[in-house]
């Protein structure tokens, strides 16, 4: 007889634990896409200006890594205003921006229109900047070892260093599991200086931002400058874990020291633990800018390049009104700011903080309307609703109104007027690639209301529409349309396709 086999106890391996790294953890605030709305029932829109542009190279890095992007990272506004559109200065910075308007047919439906608005701040000359006072909050976390995170964040800030001045100033403050100075308040021509307190950064710990931010702010008074440039610049891969950690805390602190006239601005890197929502919550409490650095290049359009646009505020408390004439237009729909809409007694009242305009920036707005009468309606008349004639201004497709604040003044100034109802036969250069932006957002959002125009057809319409392109930017953007396009899953093939 064959001996018995002894009897095994079954082995049970544990689940493979997930390495730092393997979760994501990043965390994008979810707003509905703004609606259609009726004229006849909603016939003003109000919101305010936002000149982030951290959304799109965000949503760059995610695409060039072989990903596409969670809806809620993908913010319209934020594609719009990352590109120029070569909108006229004000002649002098007593009226710190000019507007411009264009009306053309919307190209994935030609019932319908969109109607542009630009705003193109004062470019303030490089020797009228006034003196700077910057504080450099840096993320010095363990999470923050890695390529696209703390190195690239020291490139960047090389990139600054030789663009400071005698009369600047800057500091470096450091956070992980506490908060400490690397770099005190020093003149902006000690180049050498600056440079070896960045090449003296490394990163490990935990997160301690809330013990950082206060710290930067102590920098901040210490170096302060009247009459300047007074900001703090976080930049940071992700939350905060240790110390003051809830975001209404940390935003009370951001806005409390906006009113002592430091502001803020954040810089996002990397991947995996990006906190998008905190970082542009607290760029608005302080009145800044959000930007995502994905590469060095961007890294110097926003330091160097752009520098007067993302630190030097000329107009403050923007906000944008536009009141659509029933004789001329159906419906509308605000293509992106979700997060800046106003009500509609909010624009009169200067106690509402609302977005700023740095030097030199330009900011855009798009709606989609339906002009009254088209067949491009998207909502069906009531059948009892009635709706008042309206009076005179039949010409006029809507009435604009800008309401804005010189820094330093707590009392608001109006611009007015009219948009005349005459369209393009065709839109132009400006507007065609403005369009093509604004549907690319909302492709990657879901596509709601581009009536099937695909990615195919948004990188053409880019494509015809790249214009005078000196540093690639509108050539880059045709690329990730296409990458978009060859990440996104086919529509299902219909039965009768198989059955062929």
């Amino acid at each position: 007889m064959a001996s018995a086999m002894p009897v095994m106890a079954p082995t049970f391996m544990p689940p493979n634990q997930p390495l730092p790294g393997d979760i994501n953890t990043e965390n994008y605030t979810h707003r509905d896409t703004n609606p259609v709305q009726l004229v006849s029932e909603q016939p003003v829109s109000t919101f305010s200006i936002d000149v982030d542009t951290g959304a799109y190279t965000n949503v760059r890095h995610m695409l060039n890594a072989g990903r596409l992007p969670p809806a809620d990272a993908v913010r319209a506004e934020e594609f719009i205003n990352y590109f120029d559109y070569g909108y006229t200065p004000p002649a002098d910075r007593a009226q710190p921006f000019s507007v411009a308007t264009e009306l053309a047919p919307a190209p994935w439906n030609a019932q319908r229109q969109l109607l542009l608005v630009g705003i193109q701040g004062y470019r303030v000359p490089a020797a009228q900047i006034p003196a700077s006072n910057l504080v450099f909050l840096i993320d010095t976390s363990g999470s923050m070892n890695e390529p696209d995170k703390l190195p690239l964040l020291k490139a960047s800030l090389k990139q600054l260093v030789r663009q400071l001045r005698a009369r600047d100033r800057v500091a470096i403050v450091t956070y992980a599991g506490r908060a400490g100075v690397a770099l005190p308040s020093t003149a902006g021509d000690r180049h050498a200086t600056i440079d070896a307190a960045i090449d003296s950064l490394d990163a490990r710990g935990s997160t301690n931002g809330g013990a950082g931010i206060e710290l930067a702010y102590a920098q901040a008074a210490q170096g302060f400058i009247e009459g300047g440039v007074n900001r703090v610049i976080l930049a940071t891969d992700g939350d905060f874990n240790v110390g003051t950690v809830d975001p209404q805390a940390l935003k009370s602190i951001v806005e409390d020291h906006r009113k002592g006239g430091v502001a803020l601005t954040t810089l996002g890197f990397g991947e995996g633990n990006y906190n998008d929502a905190m970082a542009v919550m607290l760029a608005d409490a302080g009145n800044g800018s959000h930007h995502y650095i994905d590469n060095l290049a961007e890294g110097r359009r926003v330091l160097v390049d752009e520098m007067s646009a993302t630190l030097l505020t000329i107009a403050k408390d923007v906000k944008i009104q536009l009141e659509f004439n029933p004789a001329q237009v159906q419906e509308y729909r605000l293509i992106g700011y979700e997060k800046r809409l106003l009500k509609r007694e909010d624009f009169n009242n200067d106690q509402v903080d609302a977005g700023e305009i740095g030097a030199g920036a330009n900011v855009t707005a798009i709606y989609e309307i339906t002009p009254t009468g088209s067949a491009g309606a998207r909502i069906d008349p009531l059948r009892y609703g009635s709706r008042a004639e309206p009076q005179g201004h039949g010409n006029e497709l809507g009435f604009l109104r800008l309401r804005y604040k010189l820094p330093g003044q707590s009392a608001s100034r109006l611009i007015e007027q009219p948009i005349a109802a005459q369209a393009e036969a065709e839109a132009g250069e400006r507007l065609r690639w403005a369009a093509a932006v604004a549907a690319f957002a909302d492709a990657l959002r879901g596509g709601k209301y581009l009536d099937g125009y695909g990615y195919r057809q948004i990188a053409q319409l880019a494509d015809g529409a790249r214009g005078r392109d000196a540093d690639g930017y509108r050539a880059a953007f045709v690329q990730l349309v296409k990458l978009a396009e060859g990440l996104a899953t086919p529509a299902p093939a219909s039965p009768e396709t198989f059955a062929r």
